[in-house]
C-alpha cells in the first residue's frame, strides 16, 4: 500500500488507461452502428439505381420529366373536356314553367295554359293552349334569349319566368 502512496503518478496512469479503454470501446460500438447504417444505405442505393450507372441516371431523370410533362398535358386536356361538357349540360338542361289562366274572362275557368321549355340561356320554346267552349287551340313559339320572333303574351312571359326561377 505504501507503494501506491509513494507513486501517485502510477495511479493517475491507471485511471487514464481505464478512461482510454472506455473511449475505445465506445468508439468501437459507434463504428459498428455506423457500419450497419452504411450497409442499409448501400442496399437502398443499389435498389434505387437498380443496376444503373451514373450516365444512365441522367436518362432516368429525363424520362421522369417527360412522363410528368405528358401527365400535365393529359390533365389540361381532361380539364378542357370537362369544361366543354359542363357548357353542353348548361345549354341542354331544360327548365319547364307552366302557367294556367282563363283566356276568356267573361266565362270559363283556368283551362288555358302556357308551358315554357327553356335552358339557362333562355333558349327553347313556349306552347300555349287557348281553351274555348267548343275547342282548344295550341300555339308554339320559338324562344331565343328570352325573346321570340312572334309576340309573346304576358302569360307566355310568365311561363318563361317560372321556368327560369326553378334553378334558383
Amino acid at each position: 500500500m505504501d507503494q501506491w502512496i509513494e507513486r501517485p503518478f502510477d495511479w493517475a496512469m491507471a485511471g487514464m488507461l481505464a478512461g482510454l479503454i472506455v473511449i475505445v470501446l465506445l468508439l468501437l460500438i459507434r463504428n459498428f452502428a455506423l457500419g450497419s447504417k452504411l450497409k442499409k444505405l448501400r442496399k437502398s442505393y443499389t435498389q434505387f439505381m437498380s443496376g444503373s450507372s451514373v450516365e444512365n441516371l441522367e436518362s432516368v431523370i429525363i424520362d421522369l420529366k417527360q412522363q410528368l410533362d405528358d401527365q400535365e398535358e393529359q390533365q389540361r386536356s381532361l380539364q378542357q373536356t370537362v369544361d366543354r361538357l359542363m357548357e353542353a349540360v348548361r345549354k341542354k338542361r331544360g327548365n319547364i314553367g307552366i302557367h294556367r289562366y282563363n283566356a276568356f274572362a267573361e266565362r270559363g275557368s283556368d283551362f288555358s295554359f302556357s308551358v315554357a321549355f327553356v335552358n339557362d340561356d333562355k333558349d327553347g320554346m313556349v306552347l300555349s293552349g287557348l281553351h274555348g267552349r267548343d275547342n282548344t287551340f295550341v300555339y308554339a313559339k320559338p324562344v331565343k334569349e328570352g325573346q321570340s320572333a312572334y309576340t309573346l303574351t304576358p302569360e307566355e312571359l310568365e311561363a318563361i319566368n317560372l321556368a327560369l326561377r326553378q334553378d334558383k
